[in-house]
């Protein structure tokens, strides 16, 4: 087999069952949170109170009394380590160093026998806190004199597309980016119809079933970590810089995690997990309760302030944008989030002119990171509910008024980018027709919809794998793709399957292990199938390529009528299996075919966004009906259309487009994390409403387009983000024509919705 795409598949493409479905819903399955190792310390972490304040002491001595705490520590115990990490800049301390930053900062932890033991100690710890003046609101942080969140800042150097970091001197701004084309005021001058708005995107949680759970042992100067890590080589790395020990004396193992949806990108926890082992010499568990989980990761919450100019038959002219991301009290991975928001502002559309500029910002909160969608639901969000505000100004229907700006397949997204590798205007098409939109909607029902458009796979990405073909004919794939959910172990074995022409029950993959895998950047950007997929194609193409050698001198036949199928070669009316093929190669039974593959995006400026490897693409359409009296938003039905290039597993990539539509449902409808004065109001699952499925439209369509266009095996492209991409700005746009009412802030909520219908009433 060659990396012919139009070769008939067996195993890809078809309906297969995951490979660990079996064990998950059986119970067999070993999360991170079901590891336990021998001697394990249960821990509890003390955290602030306070959004900022200086630590004027922390007495611990009670707390180190009480039976069965084996170590305390506090920031001041930190000796003999780099005890400063984060993704942008190393900013971010193991626990507050002289000072608080945010409400929930981890400022003490205790490592003890048991849970009780280690409450009881935390409930000992005294701290003398000296509170300062905080910036709670991205007003307050960008105000002329504020106080500043950091006075320096460190860059860490991970990343290339990280190396060029613009931090703005004196204010609270640790990255600024700014986007050109033509001129954006002349532009907007030029433009027969302008519309301005300000957008604001809430912060909202992950909510994952199971929350950060880290383990750490040391063994002399050996350091082990299980870990729920989408990112277990990165986390290799900083937990190298911070205790100074090499990297092959540290092992990062990833067993299977129960969701993460960004929060667990890069380190979190692991860092303070390694230091209580460390002190007190035993392995320790750090498990963070869901009401922590609020207080550690949150989306970034974004203000958008947008300009659109079209001339009046519809051509889009201008747009200038301003956004600001409300980063919290450590970087995390703000400034990245700041580039993809002005990078997807432009939106996949024609414009002869752009200013886009978009300000990553410290204040004193909940820090804000990865989340899935990385940027482009906040930028959507804007960018799509102006089209339907635009549209509604011309009189054009807003599918026609996207039709006539869509980029087309081929067309350059920006100059130094990938060409846009979809039919965008076909997917609108199919998500509106999901909805029926030609004919009219019932009385006080409206319809909306949206296009969705993100860079996928990661600015640079580097994957490596190795498949083992044993010798009795099995396999095994080694790859660093965590299963978090999402289904790269299944998709793996498929691949691995499909090249080499093994029954999938003959496949096992590796779980993550740095000891035991090659490196690969880790799972987010929607890059396991289409990048670490490459590697592992490319190792099993080896070994079918050392197999094709094989059979050609067993059979004493030219290589091109070699086959390879079920576990077997055959040429000539002659059939060996593979057991036997390895057998007459080594000479003996033993012994193993072992197939090398890799992927990396090459050597880039390091201010450069792309070229993304490729695409994702798609778009959706809502109709919703409004109660007039209370302003709830019922979503009645919703469908969605979404370029998968080659799905290898398409009840995947169908599971995975409508939980990132349901879960853009949730921050549309009603979810936020609250923070007033920096405290969080409602942390935990009492207080804060996902969705549920009874919030789940009675019509709910989700469309793959399969056209073989994407860089991955046999086409594939990465499916997991686009989804939560277009919820918020097809219902909104739905709630609109309904009822004549624009609501520019998430979430909907029937409060927000009513005043909103107040005010168009006013009007």
């Amino acid at each position: 087999m060659t990396e012919d795409r139009e070769t008939t598949l067996e195993v890809v493409g078809r309906p297969t069952a995951r490979v660990d479905g079996t064990d998950k819903v059986t119970g067999r399955a070993r999360f991170v949170s079901d590891v336990a190792v021998p001697g394990m310390l249960e821990t509890r972490i003390l955290r602030s109170p306070l959004p900022h304040a200086r630590i004027r002491g922390i007495d611990v001595s009670r707390a180190r009394a009480v039976p069965g705490v084996a170590a305390v520590l506090t920031g001041a115990d930190l000796d003999g380590l780099d005890p400063y990490y984060g993704v942008a800049y190393k900013d971010q301390p193991l626990l507050a160093i002289g000072r608080v930053r945010y409400e929930g900062e981890p400022v003490a932890a205790v490592a003890a026998s048991d849970a009780v033991a280690a409450e009881a100690a935390l409930e000992r710890i005294e701290v003398d806190y000296d509170p300062l003046p905080a910036v709670t609101t991205l007003d307050e942080a960008l105000a002329p004199g504020a106080p500043l969140v950091h006075e320096r800042l460190r860059p860490a150097g991970h990343f290339r597309d990280l190396r060029a970091l613009r931090p703005v001197e004196g204010t609270n701004i640790c990255h600024h980016v700014r986007r050109t084309r033509g001129d954006g005021a002349r532009g907007l001058q030029r433009a027969e119809v302008v519309v301005e708005d300000v957008f604001t995107f809430p912060a909202v949680q992950h909510v994952s079933l199971e929350s950060f759970v880290s383990i750490a042992r040391w063994d002399g100067d050996r350091l082990t970590v299980w870990s729920g890590t989408q990112h277990p080589f990165p986390v290799r790395k900083e937990l190298s810089e911070i205790f100074g020990v090499p990297a092959h004396r540290i092992r990062v193992i990833a067993p299977l995690i129960g969701g993460a949806f960004g929060q667990k990108c890069y380190a979190k926890y692991e860092p303070l997990a390694a230091a209580l082992a460390r002190a007190a010499g035993a392995p320790v568990r750090v498990w963070v309760s869901v009401t922590d989980a609020f207080r550690t990761l949150t989306r970034h919450p974004a203000r958008i302030h947008m300009r659109t100019g079209a001339t009046r038959d519809g051509r889009l002219v201008a747009r200038v944008v301003r956004a600001w991301l409300d980063t919290g009290a450590y970087a995390d991975v703000g400034p990245r989030v700041a580039g993809k928001v002005a990078y997807l502002s432009i939106g996949p559309y024609r414009w002869e002119h752009l200013d886009v500029e978009a300000f990553a910002v410290y204040t004193h909160r909940v820090p804000a990171g990865a989340f899935r969608g990385y940027g482009a639901p906040q930028a959507e969000w804007a960018g799509e509910s102006q089209l339907n505000r635009l549209a509604a100004e011309l009189g054009i229907d807003p599918t026609e008024l996207r039709l006539r700006n869509l980029l087309g397949q081929g067309e350059p997204y920006d100059p130094t980018d990938r060409p846009i590798d979809g039919d965008l205007p076909a997917l609108l098409r199919a998500a509106a027709r999901g909805v029926g939109w030609e004919t009219p909607p019932r009385p006080g029902r409206g319809r909306g919809v949206a296009v969705g458009v993100k860079d996928g796979g990661g600015a640079h990405s580097v994957s490596a794998s190795l498949v083992r073909l044993h010798a009795d004919g099995t396999a095994t794939v080694h790859v660093g793709s965590v299963e978090m959910g999402q289904g790269p172990r299944t998709v793996m074995a498929q691949i691995t399957a499909e090249t080499l022409g093994l029954p999938l029950e003959g496949i096992s993959v590796q779980e993550p292990d740095t000891d035991l895998v090659p490196y690969d950047q880790g799972s987010s950007a929607s890059r396991s199938t289409a990048l670490a997929g490459t590697a592992v194609h490319r190792a099993a193409l080896d070994v079918r390529r050392q197999l094709l050698e094989i059979a050609r001198r067993f059979f004493e036949a030219p290589p091109d009528v070699v086959t390879l199928a079920g576990g077997a070669a055959r040429a000539g009316g002659r059939i060996a299996t593979y057991a036997e093929l390895i057998a007459y190669h080594f000479g003996t039974p033993g012994g193993e075919l072992i197939g090398r593959g890799e992927f990396h995006s090459g050597e880039r400026d390091p201010g450069a966004p792309g070229p993304t490897a490729f695409w994702e693409l798609g778009a959706a359409a809502a109709e919703v009906e409004v109660d007039a009296e209370t302003g709830a938003v019922r979503v009645c039905a919703y469908a969605s259309a979404t370029d998968a290039g080659r799905a290898i597993n398409p009840q995947l990539c169908e599971a995975q487009d409508q939980g990132a539509a349901v879960q853009g449902l949730g921050h549309t409808l009603f979810e936020e994390v609250r923070i007033e004065g920096g405290q969080v109001q409602n942390a935990g699952l009492i207080d804060y409403r996902v969705p549920l499925a009874d919030d789940l439209p009675p019509t709910f369509t989700a469309a793959l387009h399969q056209d073989g266009g994407g860089p991955g095996p046999f086409g594939a492209k990465g499916v997991g983000e686009i989804g939560i991409v277009m919820p918020a700005p097809a219902v909104a746009g739905a709630v609109a024509a309904a009822t004549g009412a624009r609501v520019r802030d998430l979430p909907l909520t029937p409060e927000r919705v009513w005043r909103a219908l107040r005010a168009a009433d006013g009007a």
